[in-house]
């Protein structure tokens, strides 16, 4: 989760602090991220040739690894991220990021046969109005455009987080390093397109471009392979629970780093959003454990 949160206060400050553009940002991203990942990949059978008796670690990537599907998530995820943070501060945007996953993958539960219990339900009313209290006009609330960004930014990480609990790492045998290396690789084909796409605003900036490299290589590419590590034994209320800490997480960096603001509407926002999400899934933990002992 400390990741997860690094990754919005590096966003933020590229975007706020140099000239990097949200598109080229991205791209670094994503591709520091892929070969990050890779690396660790190819050493790591060297490190498993140290234990004795260890089986042989995979060094390559096979068709399996990873997918299409899942590779998008992850591109219209960083993409909607960067763009948004043009306009948004660091810990409204984990708000609205991790509201919208929360929200993603509890409905994915409903359509799974998941009923909800009357307290449930009361938190999720909770959150909704906490997010339409953020993103209602006013002098202190975030842009509308950058809102829809990010909340699409946590439907796509929703999804992307569901298909690697769902599918076993996305077909790759339970290999949370190759998923999310094929998963990278996958993604760099249409983040060069946005680049080329958005050739005439781009701009490169040394501090911008490190702040990318962190985020790609570190606090996304190996963030992310202990996420996906982490998933497949976690149920979606579980995986959804430890998510609630990011935006408190990133409020805190931003107001230390940042020197951003916190004001009463943020303050309010973010009581009924998370509250009303933990609501939500702790009635889903403690139902089976009630089912079960009636």
């Amino acid at each position: 989760m400390m990741a997860f949160a690094s990754n919005s206060l590096l966003c933020r400050a590229a975007l706020k602090e140099t000239t990097i553009d949200a598109a080229t940002f991205t791209s670094v991203r994503i591709i520091s991220g892929a070969l990050a990942v890779c690396a660790i990949l190819l050493a790591r059978s060297g490190f498993s040739s140290l234990v004795t008796n260890a089986s042989p670690a995979r060094t390559h990537l096979s068709l399996k690894d990873g997918n299409w599907i899942s590779a998008f998530a992850l591109f219209a995820y960083a993409a909607a991220f960067s763009f948004a943070y043009n306009t948004l501060s660091a810990g409204t945007g984990a708000l609205l990021l991790f509201g919208a996953v929360q929200a993603t993958m509890i409905l994915w539960g409903f359509g799974k046969g998941e009923r909800l219990r009357a307290l449930q339900i009361l938190g999720l009313l909770v959150a909704l109005a906490g997010l339409i209290i953020l993103v209602f006009p006013g002098l202190s609330a975030p842009p509308l455009i950058g809102s829809i960004l990010m909340l699409g930014a946590g439907v796509a990480w929703g999804v992307y987080s569901l298909r690697g609990r769902v599918n076993g790492q996305s077909g790759s045998d339970g290999d949370a390093i190759a998923a999310t290396a094929g998963n990278f690789l996958r993604a760099v084909p249409f983040v060069a397109l946005t680049s080329i796409v958005m050739i005439r605003q781009a701009h490169f900036d040394s501090l911008g471009l490190i702040y990318a490299l962190i985020s790609g290589a570190i606090t996304s590419g190996l963030g992310y392979v202990i996420w996906y590590a982490a998933l497949g034994g976690l149920k979606a209320a579980s995986a959804a629970t430890v998510q609630l800490s990011v935006p408190v997480l990133a409020a805190t960096g931003g107001i230390l780093l940042l020197s951003e603001p916190i004001t009463l509407r943020y303050l309010t926002a973010s009581i009924a959003v998370l509250g009303g999400i933990f609501l939500v899934v702790i009635e889903r933990q403690r139902s089976p454990s009630r089912t079960g002992s009636n």
